[in-house]
């Protein structure tokens, strides 16, 4: 992640550098103040990035030595079916349809809206985290995924 880090950096310097520059020669705010939250945003994910270098190492990918075998991870869960989302979706276009058609609506949207995001999230919580137990999954041993039933 060194390299991202180096990446985000530089994209964070040149929006330090544009913004002063604008403030300086320019008497608008808006843009002085958009050209700093996009270095902000940009000092945050290089700020990121190189935090987990530092505590995790170098990767696999920033060895020129390294073989494809020693990128592969663990395999993660991945919900087989989920309702969450079509209801996000859902909520979103009731919300933005509320915005023409009335505040009851952006109301109800929103209700509609947090519901999803609050299944998603939770949607699997009381799921155990079976990182670090060896346990061997299903994918991996050449089997088919599992199903779960509701």
């Amino acid at each position: 992640m060194r390299t991202e880090a180096r990446l985000f950096t530089g994209v964070a310097v040149f929006f330090a550098v544009t913004a002063a520059g604008y403030g300086w020669f320019s008497e608008e705010p808006a843009g002085t103040a958009v050209l700093a939250i996009a270095f902000l945003m940009a000092a945050l994910v290089a700020f990121f990035l190189h935090v987990q270098y530092r505590r995790r190492g170098r990767r696999a990918q920033d060895r020129g030595d390294a073989e494809v075998v020693e990128t592969a991870g663990p395999l993660e869960f991945l919900p087989p079916h989920s309702p969450w989302p079509i209801t996000t979706a859902l909520g979103s276009v009731i919300v933005a349809l509320g915005v023409v058609y009335g505040l009851w609506l952006s109301l109800l949207g929103l209700g509609v809206l947090a519901h999803g995001v609050f299944g998603m999230v939770f949607q699997h919580a009381g799921r155990p985290d079976r990182a670090g137990q060896g346990s061997s999954s299903p994918l991996r041993d050449g089997g088919s995924s599992p199903t779960r039933s509701r």
